[in-house]
């Protein structure tokens, strides 16, 4: 049909220029950005799905940074430890040197270095994170992406709790001490270093009853550790273990005494208030004679009356008084009206003193005690009974005994010295642990950036070669189309000839 009010080869034209043009247009784009995707209507899809691998490497490129993070965070707490563990090699020296009986040095002086080492292992353990509210004496999370769950994308360290505590206190070495003391049982003659002689046999037992006061709990209590034996008895070195396995936890040390007047006999040693007695043996050779008995002689000690306050018309009114400061305490027919009273009253004033109260090894009165000397008052007396002694004035407390075993508290120290180690590498093991973990989560994290990216790139980049054959296509199509645009445009002035006749 010849028409000249419509021409449709020429619409036809048009729109195949339209198309091609089109076709070019994004061609070049995709070239030139390099993605087939550069909008949500290239393949919406494809678009969401790669998005979503767009935000998993997001979130896993800065895991790896993070685990990074951590394992710094993790080496310099791991060199700390590695120097605390150095400086208890020192401690071990000392106490090594100080638990010779042939040792004619100055006990002082190696004890003097020993606590100052004490407290630079509390500033190295401070400085590092891992103290009782410490930095990193928590469960540390490192997230580093890629799970399918929160939980699956990050890393979990457990540094918390009194467990992973490097100071002293932490590492069970704080009240320890390698001056001379050691404390013999009064009344005992059973010698533990006699290799042909076996205690506890046929699974006998002993009991001890150690009054102590609990740091823990803030308060005077009886710790009762009974020793069980085998059908084949037990060695002197025997007991000293059961009994340390377990007295370590509340800074008390069992060992065999090297002094002349108690040798080869059961000692005990602490720098903390603690008095202890025996029960008797339930069959087979006991380890110590029953009903003997033992106070800290370590210590500045004064013993205090039992008979308590029964009358409240006056109280009791005494003050203690060392370098720490003082302490005034008030003593009544409800306080201090018997044993656990009284205790927890003044304990309550005094053991922010370093002077704590505890059961004597009787258990019927108090033993005050303290490793530093202390003054005692009584400024007023109670109308009926004590707790400490009836008379107003000053009262005489006794100074550690002289007479005390030189070894015994270096022992003890060598006993907490070897726990504290143990300890230590524990916590040094769960760091290098941790460390490990987090390199593992980097190889992980990495392996998925790795993986995505590929993924992501097969939806959302651009095939060059396939799209450079798609731009000559599209070039020669525009160019076909231009072409055939201009004949169809021409083709109605043919129509004129029929008008010219």
């Amino acid at each position: 049909m010849s028409s000249i009010q419509t021409n449709v080869n020429s619409l036809f034209g048009q729109e195949n220029l339209r198309v091609n043009n089109d076709f070019q247009s994004r061609t070049i784009q995709r070239l030139t950005s390099g993605y087939r995707i550069n909008s949500s209507g290239d393949d919406a899809a494809g678009l969401a799905i790669a998005n979503k691998f767009r935000s998993d490497i997001a979130e896993l490129v800065q895991g790896v940074r993070n685990a990074y993070d951590g394992i710094s965070a993790l080496q310099i707490v791991d060199g700390g430890l590695n120097n605390i563990s150095k400086t208890l090699d020192r401690l071990t020296t000392l106490a090594t040197q100080s638990a010779s009986t042939t040792f004619t040095g100055d006990r002082t002086t190696l004890n003097n270095e020993y606590q100052a080492l004490l407290n630079e292992i509390n500033r190295q353990a401070s400085n590092i994170g891992l103290v009782a509210g410490g930095r990193y004496n928590s469960v540390i999370g490192v997230y580093t992406g890629g799970g399918s769950s929160q939980a699956n994308a990050q890393v979990s360290i457990d540094l918390s709790g009194s467990a992973n505590q490097v100071d002293a206190t932490g590492l069970g070495v704080s009240t320890s001490s390698v001056a001379g003391g050691g404390t013999a049982l009064t009344g005992n003659s059973v010698r533990l270093d006699n290799s042909a002689v076996v205690f506890l046999a046929a699974a006998s037992t002993q009991q001890f009853d150690f009054r102590i006061y609990n740091e823990t709990s803030g308060a005077a209590a009886t710790v009762s550790i009974a020793i069980t034996g085998s059908a084949a008895g037990l060695s002197g070195q025997d007991v000293i273990s059961s009994l340390n396995s377990r007295l370590s936890t509340y800074g008390i040390s069992a060992s065999i005494s090297g002094s002349s007047s108690t040798i080869g006999q059961l000692q005990f040693s602490s720098a903390r208030a603690f008095s202890v007695s025996t029960g008797a043996a339930s069959g087979g050779t006991a380890v110590a004679t029953a009903t003997s008995t033992a106070v800290n002689l370590n210590s500045y000690r004064y013993a205090a009356d039992n008979a308590f306050i029964t009358d409240d018309t006056a109280a009791e009114i005494v003050t203690f008084q060392n370098s720490k400061g003082a302490a005034t305490i008030t003593l009544n027919a409800t306080n201090g009206n018997n044993l656990a009273n009284s205790l927890a009253t003044l304990n309550a004033s005094l053991s922010s003193l370093g002077i704590y109260a505890v059961a004597d090894a009787a258990g019927t009165g108090l033993s005050i005690q303290s490793a530093e000397s202390y003054s005692l008052f009584k400024q007023q007396a109670a109308t009926a009974g004590a707790v400490v002694d009836g008379a107003t004035g000053a009262k005489t407390v006794t100074a550690p005994n002289a007479d005390a075993s030189a070894t015994g508290n270096a022992l003890s120290a060598l006993t907490s010295l070897a726990t504290a180690v143990s300890r230590l590498g524990t916590v040094q093991g769960r760091v290098g642990t941790g460390q490990n973990k987090l390199q593992y989560a980097v190889a992980l994290a990495q392996s998925q950036i790795t993986n995505f990216s590929a993924a992501e790139s097969r939806i959302r980049d651009a095939d060059v070669a396939s799209e450079a054959a798609n731009l000559t296509k599209a070039q020669v199509l525009q160019q076909a189309s231009l072409a055939a645009l201009a004949q169809a445009n021409s083709a109605p002035q043919s129509v004129l000839a029929l008008l010219r006749g």
